[in-house]
């Protein structure tokens, strides 16, 4: 039990706690990283509560999460990509895995979260490479996989998670970290700049959401037989 140490920053939200439950159940080593560590430490304990007292979750503030972590896992909203970026980044160890899961939705300015805001560098996670050591690993994942069908451990996440990164094994790696979860199956997406495109789905994703009356709609990549690289 715990193949590794991986640091969910945001893991009081939504999202976030879902991909904790997820990835605490399959046995990883999970430290919810938070602004606030007894809130940290307070959603470790319903995470505990939830799957069992021999989970492996802990609480922590967010910069002694990222120096515990040999992967970490940002999932904050947009508004807060930077700071949060900024707060850890004298932490992060030398080759470190950075799994950024943000997405930029207009709500960051007010707007409707069925839009995605153009970034500067092209995705939100080329800006975290932007900001973050040179030395990071960075890669992004689990953009258009909801928080309800992660925390739903009653069934399988009907979804299909890309992973994009200019380092082939970092990809191989966030790949086998994402087929670890019930349901899901990792698809290779390339380099870092096509997130720019994986990031957007999500607001289309949302948009179907609202139209159909639903929760979980997901995406399928069709072709690829089973869960490979």
């Amino acid at each position: 039990m715990g193949k590794r140490t991986i640091a969910v920053i945001g893991g009081t939200g939504d999202q976030g706690f879902g991909l904790v439950l997820r990835l605490a159940k399959a046995g990883e080593k999970i430290i919810i990283g938070s602004r606030s560590q007894p809130k940290a430490e307070e959603a470790a304990k319903k995470a505990r509560e939830i799957l069992g007292e021999k989970a492996l979750v802990a609480g922590l503030d967010n910069p002694n999460a990222a120096a515990a972590a040999d992967i970490i896992i940002m999932s904050v909203p947009f508004a807060a990509h930077i700071d949060m970026i900024k707060s850890i980044q004298q932490n992060i160890k030398p080759d470190t895995i950075f799994i950024d899961v943000v997405v930029p939705l207009s709500t960051a300015v007010g707007g409707n979260p069925t839009t995605a805001l153009s970034v500067w560098e092209g995705s939100t996670a080329q800006q975290a490479a932007r900001i973050l050591p040179a030395n990071t690993k960075v890669a992004s994942a689990f953009h258009n996989v909801v928080a309800e069908s992660l925390q739903d451990l009653g069934n399988e996440v009907d979804c299909d998670v890309i992973v994009c990164g200019d380092i082939r094994e970092t990809r191989k790696s966030v790949m086998d970290l994402a087929n670890e979860i019930p349901g899901v199956r990792a698809i290779d997406g390339g380099r870092l700049e096509n997130s720019r495109t994986v990031e957007q789905l999500t607001a289309l994703l949302i948009g179907i959401n609202i139209r159909y009356k639903v929760k979980h709609s997901g995406i399928r990549i069709t072709g690829i037989p089973s869960k490979q690289p």
